[in-house]
């Protein structure tokens, strides 16, 4: 069996590995479609060291073997990849702190007892039972495979100072910034604003529920000062995952008003400080997920609350995988979601 691996700058190998058996606990799972996350990208343009465990960490698929002591899950079901539940022993556990279980989080980063080599860049995949939930019978494949960052947008507005009515800023259109403004939507603001800098992204967000899209820098600046009578926004997402757009993103919020840590920066991010403290700033970040969302997030795609469909924008194989990394790093691509079969070529 053959896996793809980012192994440096530009570099994407496809790499042999025995085909994989359930271990006591564990599951295999036969892969349908993995999305290419923003993580991935960075790592293909950095070439910084890459947990290979989580190179593919957006899968979907069906149970093809299950080991010993697993009892709840089945050959033939289809699930989405997911976090282990809380494990009620380690010590954020036991001071009460289950949101924070050091189990749960070292799944989420596939450091894991049972991490596995590769990720979900392949046909299949042997995992932890904890680590997959069952899909949704409403979510085809394609709507499965894009749970994982629908999870990571819902975990974050969960966690936001959201209010009704407020006015909130999106800052990016990628899946993450489209996940969060439908969830944004969906938690009851009022106005909901999405600064992008591509066009397509941006009729996209209006096709997907935006109030308002808009152009990064002045247009930008200007807008959220019109329609908030100058105070600034209430809350602004940040899902670029550039350091730039961290202090454009306080600058955008008024005064008292807060701001959420979504995209992950590659690197050291300037601020200014005086802002933050005039403004008295609430900053709030959001890392990966709950367990108990994975389910909430599905039903609400399942019901139509929240549309993952438009946001799929290319197929490719294990061949085409590099090609995807490096057009959607680039600045200027046309696609928005780019999912891999693994098992077909391109």
């Amino acid at each position: 069996m053959q896996a793809a691996l980012i192994t440096g700058a530009g570099a994407v190998e496809l790499r042999d590995f025995p085909d994989p058996t359930p271990a006591e606990g564990g599951v295999v799972v036969d892969i349908a479609f993995c999305g290419i996350c923003g993580t991935d990208i960075h790592a293909f343009q950095s070439g910084q060291p890459y947990n290979p465990a989580i190179c593919g960490h957006e899968w979907c698929g069906t149970i093809s073997a299950v080991g010993g002591g697993v009892s709840s899950l089945h050959e033939g079901d289809r699930v989405v990849v997911a976090v282990a539940p809380a494990c009620g022993r380690c010590a954020a556990c036991l001071a009460g702190q289950a949101d924070r279980c050091f189990t749960s989080f070292a799944s989420a980063t596939g450091r894991d007892r049972m991490a596995p080599p590769h990720g979900g860049f392949a046909p299949r995949i042997a995992v932890s039972a904890d680590r997959v939930v069952p899909t949704d019978p409403g979510l085809d494949d394609e709507q499965a495979a894009q749970v994982e960052p629908l999870t990571v947008a819902f975990h974050g507005v969960r966690h936001s100072r959201l209010r009704l009515g407020d006015t909130a800023v999106i800052q990016g259109a990628g899946p993450i910034g489209l996940g969060t403004m439908q969830w944004v939507r969906a938690g009851g603001a009022g106005t909901v604003v999405v600064i992008e800098p591509n066009e397509a992204r941006r009729e996209l967000a209006l096709e997907l529920g935006a109030h308002h899209v808009v152009e990064p820098g002045a247009p930008a600046d200007s807008l959220v000062r019109e329609l908030t009578h100058g105070l600034g926004a209430d809350v602004v997402y940040e899902c670029v995952g550039r350091p730039f757009a961290i202090q454009a993103a306080v600058d955008l919020a008024r005064r008292g008003g807060s701001m959420c840590l979504i995209g992950l920066a590659d690197s050291d991010a300037s601020i200014v400080p005086a802002t933050w403290l005039v403004k008295e700033i609430t900053v709030t970040s959001s890392l990966a997920y709950f367990r108990e969302e994975f389910e909430m997030a599905m039903g609400m795609i399942a019901d139509g609350r929240v549309r993952v469909e438009p946001m799929h924008s290319c197929t490719v194989g294990l061949d085409g995988l590099a090609d995807a990394l490096a057009d959607l790093g680039s600045g200027r691509s046309e696609q928005t979601k780019v999912l891999v079969n693994p098992n077909w070529r391109s």
